[in-house]
This record gives C-alpha cells, structure tokens and sequence, in this order.
C-alpha cells in the first residue's frame, strides 16, 4: 500500500548526511527530489552504505526494500523544500535513506494513504 510522506527540509544547505558517499549533493528541489526518488526507487543506496559495513552480512536486508513506482515531488517554500513522496518502502527504510542523505537536517511533517 502507497504512502504519502510529506518532508521539510528547513535548511537545504544543511540537509547533507554524515558521509558525502551517501549524502545528498542537491541543489534546488527538484534535485532534491529526484535524489530521494533514485533512492527509494534503487538500491543503490543502500549497497553502498551496506557495502561499508563491518559485517555487511549481518545487516538487516529489509533496509534495502525498494519501490520502483515511488515518486517525489520538491517545491520550494521561502527558504526551505517540502518533498512530497509517493512509496510503498516502509517508514523506517524511509527514514534510513533520509538519514544517509540529509544527516539530521529534515523533518517528517505528515504521513497519509496515498
């Protein structure tokens, strides 16, 4: 079942993970959401992030789920993005790939059937 995530980045400067392998690159939020879309489309990602594991054996495979029919939109709204994504990857694989992406610097605003 599709689920609409609605997700503000309040500082799209800051909005870069941890690990620039992994972060966000974007500038402008259509960038930004076709970067969240390859993401949850993909798993390219989370092979990568897997991939520098420890024990990339022992990793949970659930947190590479992948939808190929999800769909982002960006707006931007003043001097954030609001990201709207359509998927049906669960809400903690969701927000794994936004903290790889953005590190801390978003906020899931709303969820709702899509």
């Amino acid at each position: 079942m599709a689920v609409r995530y609605y997700i503000s980045l309040p500082d799209p400067a800051r909005a870069r993970g941890g690990d620039p392998a992994f972060s966000f690159d974007a500038h402008g939020a259509d960038e930004f959401a076709a970067q969240l879309q390859h993401a949850l489309r993909t798993s390219s990602l989370f092979e990568r992030w897997r991939a520098r594991q420890d024990d990339p054996d022992d990793v949970d495979p659930g947190l590479g789920a992948v939808d190929p029919d999800a769909a982002v939109a960006g707006q931007q709204d003043d001097l954030s993005i609001l990201l709207v994504a359509r998927s049906s990857i669960p809400g903690h694989v969701l927000k794994h790939r936004l903290r790889l992406l953005a590190g801390r610097a978003w906020e899931l605003r709303d969820v709702a059937a899509a």
